[in-house]
């Protein structure tokens, strides 16, 4: 590819003659750049057949390590309630005749959001042709033609000739166009790596309903598109490895030159694979690790579901309407379990998050930081049933903020997670997790001293507060982690 790039630059000048010659210069510059796409293709079938043979021999034996562990220590089944404040009824309130000046902070402005709009298919440059197929991706509605020599069946028995006999005859077709179809539809869906695997899985699920083939088409396509994919296959089933920039939990891995290569799959299930064969190497010019942070949400074809949640706060109770999106629910069910900071700086989904603030603004609005804290907390603390991941799925789950509005049960780091999102973007008061033994909570910085208890970060003052302490206000920690020591998530950098 450098070559080809010094090439074209050597060359440039001659593109601006040929823009201003006559008409015989534009037919001798259409001449020089079909023999330059015929240079490329050269040099593209080139690169495939060698990988194509470096495919024939160069695979290794290899035992799988099992998926990582996050937190051993159980997570409490049973939560605890914070004591109700002793009133000595003999105390009287000292008078004053000057108000409490409320210290609430960065209240945003609530806009509506508008009905989404079903995604059209980005424009190409050429009209694609090929075999149509048509999926539902994730509620939108999408279009795409690939050329027929695509389909290609693994052979048996499975070993390095029919893996390298894939590669070989894909390379045969026409795959640019359908990759340029994907890569077009990256930015109106609003994709980011994992969604566009998922993307390419979908359409490889149109082309084979076998899973093997399935997972080789993914393998191709996103070696092409430049992402570090390989190849693992035992006696019954191939797997496909794929770095990523973030930690992966339960995820089966291989190790290549200090990178984990995780065995992946697109519905949730953990794939078991056990002695494997597959290759240290990657197709040529494919470096990238699949990035999984959800910085932006993902545009899918909205499906609107409703609950309502309530909770009491100093004797009065309030009914709080929450609508999600099933559609972003199915998505994120399909991710890995991760690291816990990055459920920390997920983007949620602004036609779900907006209501949910703008009910909540009312509450907090003149109220002091502490007050509204407090609030906050009654309200992620109560409005939700209990359950730890094991009594719930059998299995660690941690949630993205959405999730939680829709399981009928969370635990700890799922309420911390969702508390910190209402409290930064509501507040906009600086925020932390904490990571207790078997447990996850959070403290906030206030503006002004706050009692209870707290931790210094940096020289400042975080006061512990606990959203699965039930009714336990800012400056309580819970009593099991009291004398515990925990670790700090910076999270919303």
């Amino acid at each position: 590819m450098k070559k080809l790039s010094t090439l074209l630059f050597f060359l440039s000048p001659l593109i601006l003659l040929s823009f201003t010659g006559s008409a015989n210069n534009n037919a001798e510059f259409e001449k020089w750049l079909q023999q330059e796409k015929t240079v490329f293709q050269e040099y593209k079938d080139a690169r495939d057949k060698e990988f194509s043979g470096f495919l024939k021999s160069q695979w290794l034996e290899m035992q799988t390590m099992q998926g990582l562990v996050r937190d051993k220590t159980p997570k409490p089944t049973q939560i605890p309630e914070a004591p109700k404040p002793q009133v000595n009824p003999l105390s009287k309130t000292p008078e004053t005749n000057s108000p409490i000046t409320p210290v609430i902070v960065n209240i945003p402005v609530i806009k509506p959001v508008s009905k989404p709009v079903p995604i059209k298919p980005a424009p190409l440059i050429e009209q694609p042709s090929g075999t149509k197929i048509h999926l539902t991706f994730y509620g939108q509605s999408l279009t795409f033609y690939y050329d027929a020599k695509l389909k290609v069946h693994l052979q048996s028995p499975i070993n390095e000739s029919a893996i390298s006999h894939i590669w070989s005859e894909m390379s045969q077709a026409k795959y640019d166009d359908l990759l340029k179809q994907i890569e077009a539809q990256r930015k109106p869906l609003n994709l980011n790596d994992w969604g566009y695997a998922l993307l390419t899985h979908e359409i490889a699920k149109k082309i084979h309903t076998n899973r093997n083939d399935q997972f080789l088409f993914v393998w191709y396509f996103m070696s092409k598109t430049g992402y570090q994919a390989r190849i693992a296959f035992d006696q019954l089933s191939v797997y496909l490895l794929m770095p990523s920039q973030q930690q992966l939990f339960g995820a089966p891995y291989f190790t290549f030159n200090n990178i984990r290569y995780y065995a992946l799959s697109f519905d949730g299930t953990k794939q078991k694979p056990n002695k494997i064969f597959t290759y240290n190497g990657n197709y040529p010019g494919a470096k990238k690790s699949l990035d999984m942070s959800l910085s932006h949400a993902f545009n899918t074809g909205r499906q609107q579901k409703e609950r309502v949640v309530n909770f009491t706060y100093k004797g009065k109770t309030y009914n709080i309407n929450i609508a999600y999106d099933a559609q972003t629910i199915r998505y994120l069910k399909t991710y890995p379990q991760m690291d816990i900071t990055l459920y920390f700086n997920s983007k949620f989904n602004q036609a779900t998050a907006n209501p949910i603030l703008a009910q909540l603004k009312p509450l907090v609005t003149g109220k002091s930081e502490e007050e509204a804290i407090n609030l906050i907390l009654r309200f992620v603390q109560t409005a939700f049933k209990y359950k730890t991941d094991e009594q719930q799925f059998g299995i660690e789950n941690y949630f993205f903020p959405e999730e939680t509005l829709f399981y009928p049960y969370s635990d700890c780091e799922d309420r911390a997670v969702f508390f910190a999102w209402i409290v930064h973007n509501l507040l906009g008061l600086q925020i932390v997790g904490l990571d207790y033994p078997g447990h996850i909570a959070t403290a906030v910085k206030f503006s002004k001293r706050v009692n209870g208890d707290a931790i210094n970060i940096n020289g400042k003052r975080f006061v512990i507060t606990d959203p699965t302490y039930i009714n336990a206000n800012a400056g309580m920690t819970m009593p099991a982690y009291k004398n515990i020591q925990p670790t700090v998530i910076q999270i919303f950098n």
